[in-house]
């Protein structure tokens, strides 16, 4: 098959013909319709995921249909239309036990602790416990653009941050999380401030919902943030993972808010500074969302059939397999606006 690959760090990816993948006794074996380009993919490809072995083939933003099947599964069968959360729990430890597939204690990550998407098929593991079946009104593309970006800020906004109708959310960053976690609050009843420092990105949040915007590079963002909430906002979500943003969002709350960091903050960006004083003297909360679990997929899919959610208004480029090496190392510029999606192979 033909697949994105890269055999050093930081160097770049070239399109390779390398085997096809077969399934695992529990798994499945999918043909990529669809692929997402997400910020994760970057920092996979920068070095910053100990989980990832060389060479390596990263995606884990996909949709599909099955091409073949482990001897175990017993749910999933050859030309089913499915996509997958991009973390997959093993099904049988305490987490997954406990319903949190998404911290599973020996979880499964296309694009991170195995080959991922960027390529004709890819092999997933633990299938009945993470397929999920995609209807057949929702297209590959749209599906794709759900697995990473939109799933963990519904995570974040409905199970994490608990947010209420009427309730004060500022997000910071207007990237693919950020516009999801946009589109979801407003889902929500919220009143949603959105943080950016390009004009265009604020433009296409109010587009989404959002009733008040701040410019970065213009703006002091804590001031204008307690300005038009009149007090702080309820819920904060640094949906970038930058120091900056994480410390503004966590600043910019009232009393008892809720800061939830779903942009990763890794390599330099690790360890980011945290008023902590405000933390205790102010009762904050702090919780991070990773992924979501594909029980969870029916909250979701049902709020996109009833048309309270419309994902398909944040794919913006769709581009070839051939593009996607030069376009994944260009993560980094945040160019654009929207989510970009591999859609030719």
């Amino acid at each position: 098959m033909k697949a994105v690959l890269f055999e050093h760090f930081r160097e770049a990816p070239s399109i390779r013909n390398v085997p096809d993948p077969k399934p695992s006794t529990d798994g499945v074996v999918i043909k990529v319709e669809a692929t997402g380009l997400c910020r994760s993919d970057w920092h996979g490809w920068m070095g910053h995921d100990a989980d990832i072995v060389l060479p390596h083939v990263p995606g884990h933003e996909l949709a599909g249909t099955v091409q073949a099947v482990g001897r175990q599964v017993t749910q999933w069968r050859v030309g089913d239309r499915v996509t997958v959360p991009f973390v997959g729990g093993c099904g049988h430890c305490h987490e997954c036990n406990s319903g949190n597939h998404q911290v599973c204690e020996q979880q499964f990550q296309p694009g991170f602790t195995a080959w991922g998407s960027f390529a004709e098929y890819v092999a997933i593991d633990y299938a009945d416990t993470n397929l999920v079946r995609l209807p057949e009104e929702l297209d590959f593309v749209t599906a794709a653009s759900l697995g990473c970006r939109f799933v963990t800020s519904f995570r974040a906004i409905v199970d994490q941050a608990k947010v209420l109708p009427g309730e004060w959310v500022a997000v910071h960053g207007c990237g693919g999380v950020g516009l999801s976690a946009i589109m979801i609050a407003t889902a929500m009843g919220a009143n949603v401030v959105a943080i950016d420092l390009t004009e265009e990105k604020l433009a296409f949040a109010r587009e989404l919902g959002a009733v008040a915007t701040v410019n970065g590079a213009e703006q002091d963002v804590v001031a204008a943030v307690k300005e038009i909430t009149k007090g702080g906002a309820h819920v904060s979500v640094d949906a970038l993972g930058h120091p900056s943003t994480c410390f503004n969002s966590i600043a910019n709350l009232r009393r008892r808010g809720r800061h939830v960091q779903v942009g990763l903050m890794l390599g330099d960006h690790a360890t980011p500074q945290v008023p902590m004083d405000k933390v205790i003297a102010h009762e904050l909360q702090i919780v991070g969302s990773h992924g979501m679990q594909a029980f969870r997929y029916k909250a979701m899919m049902d709020m996109l059939e009833t048309g309270k959610l419309k994902p398909q208004k944040l794919v913006g480029k769709r581009i070839s397999l051939a593009e996607a090496p030069v376009a994944l190392m260009q993560m980094d510029r945040f160019d654009g606006t929207g989510i970009s999606v591999v859609d030719r192979f």
